[in-house]
């Protein structure tokens, strides 16, 4: 029985596997691509290591895509049948039972294993790293800050991850809100480890919630070098640079991100690429801009997934390719696909299936939403998702990434002549970013329409 170097006993685990192990965990917390290559030398030289065996389930849940998540399923169905409960140390059972849950769709039940096992084990930074992401997959901005709070003053300040829990506490602390006190732990973080993409990823979400776009440009043009490649982020924090080009109006600088780093003919089609690049181009969609062959590309990449009910967040971005291409029939088959899948799962699985309540309460009345703005019916739109604005948060994402919905309603308020909803949503928006351009903008356009009456 070896032992990371947190004193983490790692049953089954040889000498060679625990060094492997630990290379693999540095490279997570970096994002880096390297991660799997080192998860599967664990099991290489230990092929029966729980700690191995569940960093490689972890692996194929984190990137949202449903047919990794089977062939992990398999595979550590395989290892449970293998290795007994009785083999495991309390630590390494508690891993087990959370990857099983996320295996099982049960992405909170995971979430909260992880929780109880960080209360246990604080140094355990497997199990912060994983659980950070079920936060974020879950849209939960209190456990986004308060998991990684909870550990941290557990950690030696020379710790080397200590820093890269830094980044992910940042991250939750501008989720819950407290952007002056993210910013600062952000810059630290990456001040401690240039490469700290999730760090840097922190300081440009809050930059971006506090409207300063200008600031960003020149912290991701300063360290362009430390998280531009060569990493699992890569190309999220590209689309936050084409965020903030975007508030600058340079349409053809977006589009050349956008061209460059989102999708291309050689992108892998990986669900979260797809995603941010149906995102960008939404939002160009609201602004009236024109995006040329992009959406029927986008849309043949969403299409080529064969997608099944998974995670609701992929969908909604699904549709918006769809609807942009003006593929609105490709639109509402997903939507029937979904509604059908509702209906042969049954009532009583949203407790186990996390997906459940993620797609009938926020994923299928915001594809609706969608659907109908396509269509140029603003008053539905506006009907779908005014009371989900408050709630979009439950089937997961970024406030930054949701903010594609907020929009949305705006639009639609302007569009179907519902001045007083646009009103008080702009002024909701300019209150928190009051330096924010497409605020500003909309607010020229309210005026407009009021004065035209």
């Amino acid at each position: 029985m070896g032992a990371d170097r947190h004193a983490h006993a790692m049953t089954h685990t040889g000498a060679d596997a625990v060094r492997h192990y630990e290379k693999a965990l540095d490279h997570l917390l970096f994002f880096r691509e390297e991660v799997t290559t080192e998860a599967r030398a664990v099991l290489d030289a230990a092929p029966r290591s729980p700690m191995g065996n569940v960093l490689m389930a972890y692996l194929g849940l984190m990137g949202t895509e449903e047919k990794d998540a089977a062939g992990a399923a398999k595979s550590f169905r395989e290892f449970r049948q293998a290795v007994p409960d009785a083999d495991l140390t309390p630590r390494e059972r508690m891993h087990a039972e959370a990857a099983a849950a996320w295996l099982g769709g049960d992405i909170h039940r995971a979430g909260a294993v992880l929780a109880e096992l960080a209360v246990a084990h604080p140094k355990d930074a497997l199990a912060l790293a994983v659980g950070h992401q079920t936060d974020f997959f879950t849209g939960n901005a209190v456990l986004l800050r308060d998991r990684i709070g909870g550990a941290l003053t557990a950690w030696d300040a020379d710790d080397p991850h200590y820093g890269l829990l830094q980044g992910m506490y940042a991250f939750g602390l501008e989720e819950a809100g407290h952007y002056g006190l993210a910013e600062r732990v952000a810059l630290e973080a990456v001040e401690r480890n240039a490469r700290d993409v999730w760090g840097i990823h922190a300081v440009v979400h809050a930059y971006e919630m506090q409207g300063r776009y200008e600031d960003g440009i020149r912290y991701l043009d300063a360290r362009r070098d430390d998280w531009s490649d060569g990493n699992y982020l890569d190309v999220h924090n590209w689309w936050h640079y084409a965020l903030y080009v975007l508030e600058t109006g340079r349409t053809d600088r977006v589009l050349a991100v956008y061209d460059a780093a989102l999708h291309h003919k050689d992108s892998p089609g990986a669900a979260m690429e797809l995603l941010d690049a149906a995102s960008l181009l939404w939002r160009l969609h609201l602004a009236g801009a024109g995006t040329g062959d992009r959406w029927p590309a986008l849309a043949d990449a969403w299409e080529r997934r064969r997608d099944g009910a998974y995670y609701a967040f992929n969908d909604v971005h699904a549709v918006m390719a769809y609807v942009g291409a003006d593929r609105i029939a490709d639109a509402e088959r997903l939507i029937r696909d979904r509604e059908a899948w509702l209906r042969d799962t049954g009532p009583g699985a949203s407790s186990a299936l996390s997906n459940v309540p993620m797609t009938a309460e926020i994923g299928l009345p915001v594809s609706r939403a969608l659907v109908a703005y396509g269509k140029q019916q603003y008053d539905e739109a506006v009907d779908l998702l005014l009371p989900l604005r408050h709630r979009f948060h439950v089937f997961g994402g970024s406030h930054a990434q949701r903010d594609a919905l907020q929009r949305t309603l705006v639009e639609a308020a302007l569009h179907a002549g519902r001045l007083g909803l646009a009103r008080a949503l702009l002024s909701e928006r300019v209150s928190l970013r009051p330096q924010c351009p497409y605020d500003m903008g909309v607010r020229t356009r309210l005026a407009a329409a009021a004065s035209r009456g």
